[in-house]
């Protein structure tokens, strides 16, 4: 019996059309692998507020031909089964277009079939657990989504967003750690933006005495609060004077002792020794994780860019799904989990849990990296490229 039992119009289209010729009939069977959602009893009403938040919209067309409108009639859901309230379903189409589609998701399998597979696989009499609760093997295999989506899934996330004129901008909800930062030009290609020492966000900012320096508290005894001067100071700075990017504004400047506009004054010598770390025009960011933000360089103000993080794979359902891939390694991980945790379990099978745990994460790594050769050729051509002087 093969896996795929959605049809192509469920696929590509999103949607599946029951054609009703039934007089009576009083329910509409849909066969979506996704499970149709209801937001609560009220929301099958395409006047109520929350009609927006179902992830499936019903709609009716006598001839089957566009247009359909939506079905105001009320019905309740259950396992893709719409069940009209009272009455029964006119004759005619009746399509379901769900809001999300599930492109890709072949190559994934969801974390309750993995739960559920391991049970049936390693659990029982004459395996090598003989018995474990469900919400264990589930609390081990969330924590293997969370360590394998740090280094081994493909679980890289990407929002496009525009910097403000504030400079900052607020971590996405499912953040984790950043991957990459990077501003885009007129041509849509990416110029990576880099983390700076050069400065930091203060977190707290104490307003002290001008005489001793010691911070003022207030009724409640905790320290009064400033402004940051430091944000303020960097977002403020001429980068060119950091980075050495001069423009024809510092190329031209006025010399008092010859009376003249010379360049020698502002770049005689001082382009000598220049640190790489600071000498990239594309700016600078630093993270403030307490605040939760991202805060830009003065020279990034209105720039379009593309953050790249990685999430722990459990902040929505659609990341909960482990590459095929990755599958066996993630059995091996919730095996070990148990196993390393149970009292009077012979240490020789604890290591070779563990050994296998680590041979086919490694051999999931390599799978996950999808290499090709034709793409490292391609790149490699680079290097007998001939340069004509």
């Amino acid at each position: 019996m093969g896996l795929i039992n959605e049809t192509n119009q469920q696929y590509y289209a999103a949607s599946q059309v029951i054609h009703q010729t039934l007089l009576g009939a009083t329910s509409l069977q849909y066969t979506f692998d996704e499970k149709m959602k209801l937001y609560d009893g009220g929301s099958w009403n395409p006047s109520d507020v929350n009609y927006w938040k179902n992830n499936f919209v019903l709609e009716y067309s006598q001839s089957g031909l566009d247009p359909y409108i939506p079905v105001s009639v009320e019905y309740t859901l259950s396992k893709n089964l719409i069940t009209l309230a009272t009455g029964d379903f006119a004759v005619g189409f009746y399509r379901v277009r769900l809001k999300e589609t599930n492109y890709g998701d072949y190559a994934g399998v969801s974390l309750k079939d993995i739960v559920n597979n391991f049970i049936v696989a390693y659990v029982g009499e004459g395996k090598i657990i003989p018995s474990v609760k469900r919400t264990e093997v589930v609390f081990h295999a969330k924590r293997g989504v969370q360590e394998f989506s740090y280094d081994t899934l493909k679980s890289v996330k990407q929002q496009e967003l525009s910097i403000p004129n504030n400079l900052s901008v607020i971590l996405p909800q499912d953040y984790v750690n950043y991957v990459k930062l990077s501003w885009v030009d007129k041509l849509g290609v990416k110029h990576v933006i880099y983390p700076t020492r050069l400065t930091s966000n203060p977190t707290d900012m104490p307003i002290q005495q001008v005489d001793n320096g010691v911070p003022i508290q207030d009724e409640y005894a905790e320290n009064l609060q400033g402004t940051p001067i430091i944000d303020e100071k960097w977002s403020d700075a001429n980068m060119n004077k950091i980075t050495g990017a001069y423009d024809s504004e510092f190329y031209n400047s006025y010399d008092a002792e010859i009376d003249a506009y010379t360049w020698r004054g502002n770049t005689l010598g001082q382009r000598y020794g220049l640190n790489p770390e600071t000498t990239n025009i594309n700016g600078f960011f630093t993270i403030n994780e307490r605040e939760g933000k991202i805060s830009f360089s003065s020279n990034l103000v209105g720039k379009l860019i593309i953050f790249e993080y990685i999430s722990d794979g459990l902040a929505y359902d659609k990341d909960m799904y482990i590459p095929k891939l990755a599958e066996e390694a993630m059995y091996a991980h919730i095996a070990y989990s148990i196993l390393s945790v149970r009292m009077n379990m012979p240490e020789y099978l604890v290591q070779r849990f563990k050994r296998d745990r680590s041979a086919k994460l490694r051999n999931t790594k390599i799978r996950l990296s999808n290499l090709k050769l034709e793409e490292i050729t391609q790149v490699f051509r680079n290097k007998s490229k001939i340069i004509k002087h």
